[in-house]
């Protein structure tokens, strides 16, 4: 029950599961009844979209522009400096009200030109399969940053991300369960012989910046009431 009064204490999460609700009413209004035979597509689309986005996004190289960084920083950057922050935990409504939006008219728009049930499934897919997935991911995500009891996937979600987050930033970029095998098919697994030798990444949280570097010191400080960041966490946070 805590869990899921954090979850749902935050607005992208509030607006994301609406938009599941908004796409299961459209699919079962509009459209026939074999097309909820096409939500798994919508979870294997966005198994593969979290990748992406992970990886190549929000693990981009650090810019060297102030305000470029600071929209960075609070999209993932942050997330990794301060790996137990609740407020970090989940992508902002900002970046994923927008990408849910492109995706839902992307897909719309091409099956307008192809099927009359273009809607009902442009919701099947996007709204309840991959938004769906995309609730999962931050519930296992979430539940990877918190010392609670979990069960068995939830601890075998927690064991790999750690390793993300504090052995090697450039590995393990799924997080829902089963992503392990896009990690594995893109060369971003560590097996387990690799487990033993890997070092840990120098300036592992900071994703490879010195911890003073001045960027971060000035999102750090820009962002402290927006994420509850105190003045000892800050100071600490840019020890070397």
């Amino acid at each position: 029950m805590e869990r899921l009064k954090l979850m749902f204490s935050h607005r992208s999460i509030q607006l994301m599961a609406f938009a599941v609700v908004v796409g299961a009413v459209i699919a079962f209004t509009t459209g026939p009844t074999w097309i909820w035979l096409l939500v798994p597509l919508g979870v294997l689309v966005q198994m593969l979209n979290e990748y992406s986005i992970h990886r190549f996004l929000f693990h981009w190289p650090a810019p060297k522009k102030q305000w470029q960084f600071d929209i960075l920083y609070q999209v993932h950057y942050g997330h990794h400096d301060f790996p137990t922050n609740k407020e970090l935990f989940f992508v902002p409504a900002w970046f994923a009200i927008p990408m849910l939006c492109f995706n839902f008219l992307a897909l719309w728009g091409v099956l307008f030109f192809v099927t009359t049930f273009a809607l009902p499934i442009a919701a099947i897919v996007v709204l309840v399969g991959g938004v769906g997935t995309f609730l999962c991911y931050e519930w296992f995500h979430m539940t990877a940053h918190l010392n609670v009891p979990k069960v068995w996937v939830e601890r075998h979600v927690t064991t790999l991300h750690n390793q993300h987050h504090f052995r090697d930033f450039s590995k393990w970029f799924h997080v829902s369960p089963g992503g392990q095998i896009i990690d594995r098919a893109m060369g971003t697994a560590i097996d387990r012989d690799g487990l033993k030798s890997q070092q840990r990444i120098e300036f592992i949280r900071t994703m490879g910046l010195r911890p003073d570097d001045p960027r971060l010191i000035a999102a750090r400080l820009r962002f402290a009431g927006k994420y509850g960041l105190s003045e000892v966490e800050i100071e600490r946070a840019a020890v070397v």
